[in-house]
């Protein structure tokens, strides 16, 4: 077996092929597959040209991007886009039909489009980029626009313990791992109690812990 594939213990079989790794929004996808409990390999690829811009690579995911979900004959990229797909074809808890489906790719799109950007923004000025690359201007711009769909989002969580039903879906888990980044951030949620509240539940559950586990973080 190839040295860059990691299989999950106690699994019987390899069903599903996840390209990607634990250090970018691959994780969203680890983290459905370990709520829904079906097999799976994760076949590291990082980022750099020499990984992803092979020909057979390049067959799988013309965009040289991570993740590319393989399911037998079916071909998947973006991640929300595979972790809706996950919902939909596995029974089990994170199972959903066409309304909570709907509602899901709402707020999944909706994340998308008014928050991540930001957020990947505040995360690089605030932790990732080396310190003397850090702008202070970057990360108060970020935090100020996110004001606005935190308080959509927070209003939304205000009438409701989850996103979408009565349970914990796929909804919950495309926002939340957005989010989680504002953690590593030090993104300001106390005007925000239900965010906190309903995030707090949401990264506290085994398979996301299970998720960070592949990669060594606690």
């Amino acid at each position: 077996m190839p040295a860059d594939i990691c299989v999950p213990s106690n699994r019987e079989a390899t069903v599903l092929q996840l390209y990607g790794n634990t250090r970018s929004r691959a994780t969203r996808c680890l983290w459905m597959l370990e709520e829904i409990g079906q097999p799976y390999e994760l076949i590291e690829r990082s980022t750099r040209a020499d990984d992803l811009q092979t020909p057979d690579y390049l067959r799988l995911n013309p965009n040289a991007r991570i993740p590319t979900l393989v399911d037998g004959d079916l071909v998947l990229w973006e991640s929300m886009a595979i972790n809706l797909y996950l919902a939909q074809k596995f029974d089990g808890p994170m199972h959903c039909g066409p309304e909570i489906a709907g509602l899901a790719s709402q707020w999944s799109i909706w994340a998308m489009l008014e928050m991540d950007g930001l957020l990947l923004d505040l995360l690089m000025h605030r932790a990732l980029l080396a310190e003397f690359a850090r702008d202070p201007s970057h990360a108060e711009r970020a935090e100020l626009l996110l004001a606005r769909p935190l308080r959509i989002l927070n209003d939304a969580l205000a009438a409701r313990t989850y996103l979408a039903g009565d349970g914990f879906t796929v909804a919950d888990l495309n926002v939340a791992s957005i989010l989680a980044w504002g953690r590593i951030a030090r993104l300001d949620l106390s005007a925000c109690p239900h965010i906190a509240r309903w995030l707090g539940e949401c990264l506290a559950r085994p398979a996301y812990a299970r998720m960070r586990a592949l990669s060594g973080r606690s």
